[in-house]
């Protein structure tokens, strides 16, 4: 017998898609896009900003790679927990 991560439904006659990993996706995806928007706005306001060359402080150069890390990944994490979500909201619709 096939081993899987989804639960009986009693109401519905179904499996109920839980523990998919919607729910962590779409946390750790804004968590991390969150720490990169707060390293951006730190590096504008208190480390000195950066111009075309880079930073201008060790600190903001450290700001600037965590930002340049953590947006885009996170942003991809988050993407894909929604878009995962209109997934199973759409499964559950038309069952």
């Amino acid at each position: 017998m096939p081993v899987t991560n989804q639960i009986p439904d009693p109401r519905r006659g179904r499996l109920n898609p839980r523990g998919d990993g919607t729910r962590e996706l779409m946390r750790w995806g804004s968590s991390i896009v969150g720490t990169g928007i707060v390293a951006t706005i730190l590096l504008e306001t208190m480390l000195g900003g950066f111009s075309p060359t880079g930073a201008s402080t060790n600190t903001g150069w450290f700001a600037l790679i965590v930002a340049l890390m953590c947006i885009p990944f996170g942003g991809l994490l988050l993407t894909l927990g929604v878009a995962k979500w209109l997934r199973n909201r759409s499964r559950a619709r038309h069952d």
